[in-house]
């Protein structure tokens, strides 16, 4: 009785999401550097490739933000519903880059000397670009910039394969269907009670034979799903840990606020000290166009910003600058 019931009060949390128009969640790696470095080492690097010390202690703080708007409920919504969608990473010393999408605009800035010391990739100073780099500067100095989401689209097409296809709401409620039915026959669930309309439900499965029979289930959909993307075999699978993973789903008046997955004891023999994800849920925001963003030509961005300098290599002087990176 338990187990339907806990299971039947996450079904009905889960369908509330799907009832509203907007919804904000934020994601973060409930970890530390030390933890992080750890699982690096488990997995032995070539030397000279372990995970720096700056990475590791940016991910541990790293926070993922999503907000999504759309003009019906979402568990109704397709692509054309969307309104408003942004998205922001954080870390430990502030943002590092933010997205939005609002109407025919995509809006963007990034801390791009942050991401450089991060990836080992410095960009060139803004003030090095000669004045035909225009709006590309902006991007440089961490500034909103903007551009025709149709025209990136087609930017982006240009002497390469048109982008894939996204899951159409068919395919969607398929994969929904296959996630359900794994979880139904393989997740134990128990509920406790925690005062003031707040509820805990915990859910708990072995890793490896969660995963293992959540692909098997989404593989006779191969064909729905986009070119390119392959699932793991079973053999694929075999040596995944089977230790059991439990996930914390807590319920405030019957909506979920916040998910908690503990993930230490997939680390095994590594010295981990914590591992984990957290999402937590916040009353939707509306995305909106942030003020002052400069328009660019998406060309320029895809040449620049996510491809190499922005115009010919001749016109900026990179001697000084180490824009290769390392070797890995």
């Amino acid at each position: 009785m338990e187990q339907l019931s806990a299971g039947k009060k996450l079904d009905r949390a889960f369908e509330k999401l799907g009832e509203k128009k907007t919804l904000s969640f934020e994601l973060d790696l409930d970890t530390d550097a030390a933890s992080l470095k750890a699982l690096d080492a488990k997995s032995d690097p070539a030397p000279g490739e372990e995970i720096p010390d700056e990475v590791a202690k940016m991910f541990s703080d790293a926070k993922i933000t999503v907000t999504v708007q759309s003009k019906k409920p979402l568990d109704e919504s397709g692509e054309k519903d969307l309104v408003g969608t942004a998205l922001k990473v954080s870390g430990p010393k502030g943002d590092l880059v933010e997205y939005r999408v609002i109407g025919d605009y995509t809006y963007i800035r990034a801390d791009v000397e942050a991401m450089g010391a991060v990836t080992g990739s410095p960009m060139p100073k803004a003030d090095d670009l000669p004045p035909e780099a225009g709006a590309f500067k902006n991007v440089l100095q961490g500034k909103w910039v903007k551009f025709d989401t149709r025209k990136m689209d087609e930017a982006a097409a240009e002497g390469g394969p048109a982008p894939a296809p996204s899951f159409d709401a068919k395919t969607q409620k398929k994969l929904v269907k296959a996630l359900r039915d794994v979880i139904a026959r393989e997740v134990r669930f128990k509920t406790a009670g925690g005062g003031d309309g707040t509820e805990h439900v915990t859910a708990t499965a072995p890793f490896r034979t969660l995963v293992t029979k959540l692909f098997g289930e989404l593989r006779p959909l191969a064909k729905d799903l986009p070119p390119g993307m392959e699932l793991p075999t079973d053999k694929d699978l075999k040596d995944a840990p089977n230790a059991k993973v439990t996930a914390d789903f807590t319920l405030r008046n019957g909506e979920l606020s916040q998910v908690d997955v503990d993930l230490a004891k997939l680390a095994e023999s590594a010295k981990v000290k914590k591992l984990g994800l957290t999402l937590r849920l916040r009353e939707g925001t509306r995305p909106t166009a942030p003020a002052g963003a400069t328009t660019l030509d998406p060309k320029d961005l895809l040449g620049g910003f996510l491809g190499g300098p922005p115009m010919g290599e001749g016109d900026i002087d990179m001697s000084g600058l180490d824009v290769d990176g390392p070797a890995d």
